[in-house]
Parts: C-alpha cells; structure tokens; sequence
C-alpha cells in the first residue's frame, strides 16, 4: 500500500511512525528536530490521515507497508520511532525484517496483547460518522456526549475534514478499525527476537507499560533499555516534548 508521508531533513534516515487515532503531524515536534541532521520520513498509517483505507488492517501489514516504502524511497535500513500503535508496528517490522531496522525506539507500548481501552473513543468516533457536523463543534459535542474528556477531544478532532459539500467528515476509517480492533490490532507482534539496539521510553503516569512487561521486552529485544520519563502520561512526545526529543537524538546518534 502507498502510504501518505511528507520528508525533510537530510541525512541518515529516519521513519516516523504515529499511534493509533493520529496522524504524521503528532510526531511533528521530533521531526523537525531530527530534521536538523536527518532525513526524517513522517508517515500515515493505513486507514489513517491522507494514506488509504482498506478494510485489511493488522500489524503484519502495516509493517509491509513501511517495507513498500523503503522500496519506494531507495532506502535499504533505517532508524524507526513509533510511539503506540505506530511502536507496535516498529516492533512487528523489526521482528519480521530486522535487516531494514538500525536503531528502534519504542514509545509507551510494550510487545504484549492488550485488554479493550478504546472501545469508547471507537463508538464515539462511529457516532461523528453518522451525524451531518456543519461546524467542529458539532462534532466536538457528540465526543463530549460519549464522555470523552476535553484533551482527547482535542487530539481526535484533528482527524476532521471538509468534504465536497462542506460537512465535516472523518479521514480515519473508523469502520476498518472498529473490525480489527480486538481480534488484530491489539495482538503482540511476533516474530523472531530483534537483536538491533532499541529505546523504550515510557510515561510515568502512563499504563500501557507495566512492570510486568519488562521480562517480556527483555526477551524479545535483547539489547534494549527501558527510560522513565517523568511527568508525562501516554503522550509524553507532547508532554514533555524537549526532553523527549533529546532522548530520542541521542540514542539514535550513538556509535552512528
């Protein structure tokens, strides 16, 4: 699939790769970042931003997806930083074609399957779909009525547009992901152990990794390490977004 991505920077590259619900402009901070000394590729997943929608969505083939665009920019390995969803992706790739990972950083996401915790941000979206929303606020007020909190409100709405005749719509395909929620996306990555260097970094207020999964991420990527990063919860990109940036530098530029 030919996946929606912008690029900057030159240098050693670099795919960026967002989390579930988002597109390539949430990891723009780090991109422009990283853009200052490297080529920073920023893509769409499948089914999500400006990339295409398709009614297959799992972690295999998203992880192809990226494979495809390698092939399409010439770019035989990179450095790869997902956070979410976009890290579980990353991890699938590494464990499939770990000849095309250098270095992967990890964020907020372990290689575990996880329980149901977006069900309700799923329906909500489902029910924008069905409403005629004329201004953001409609939409807006269909989120709040699912009780949707006012940050995450925030961040679902940029997945608006107008379309031809002035209403607003959803880019993400919200039907696709409703149907491989449970059954695909929230599986484990499999594959063999990546043995490349790999960052995890996890928000200290944040849930998705548990101490449970550190004998877990131990095994599967033997050469890794975990970091704490204090103060933040699920979107510390956003959170705490220098420090984050500067975590992700320098693992990424170490022995390069």
């Amino acid at each position: 699939m030919k996946l929606n991505y912008t690029e900057q920077g030159v240098g050693a590259p670099v795919l960026l790769i967002h989390g579930m619900f988002g597109s390539l402009s949430n990891l723009g901070n780090l991109a422009r970042h990283l853009a200052t000394g490297y080529r920073v590729i920023s893509v769409d997943l499948r089914n999500h931003g400006d990339s295409p929608h398709t009614a297959i969505m799992d972690l295999s083939s998203m992880a192809l997806d990226m494979t495809e665009l390698m092939d399409d920019l010439a770019i035989a390995s990179a450095h790869f930083v997902g956070h979410s969803l976009g890290g579980k992706v990353a991890m699938q790739l590494a464990m499939s074609c770990p000849e095309r990972v250098d270095r992967l950083v990890v964020v907020d996401i372990a290689p575990v399957k996880y329980k149901q915790r977006n069900s309700n941000v799923i329906n909500a979206l489902d029910n924008i779909s069905n409403v005629e929303c004329k201004v953001r606020k409609d939409a807006d007020t269909v989120l709040a009525t699912c009780g949707i909190d006012s940050p995450t409100r925030a961040f679902l709405l940029k997945n608006l547009r107008r379309n031809d005749k002035g209403i607003f719509e959803l880019k993400l395909n919200i039907d696709s992901i409703a149907a491989n929620y449970e059954n695909k996306l929230l599986l484990a990555p499999e594959g063999r152990n990546f043995d490349g260097p790999c960052l995890f970094l996890k928000g200290e207020n944040s849930s998705y990794i548990e101490q449970s999964h550190i004998a877990i991420i131990e095994s599967l990527f033997p050469n890794s390490s975990l970091k704490v990063v204090e103060g933040a919860g699920h979107w510390l990109h956003a959170e705490k977004s220098d420090y984050f940036n500067s975590l992700v530098w320098q693992f990424i530029g170490e022995n390069s």
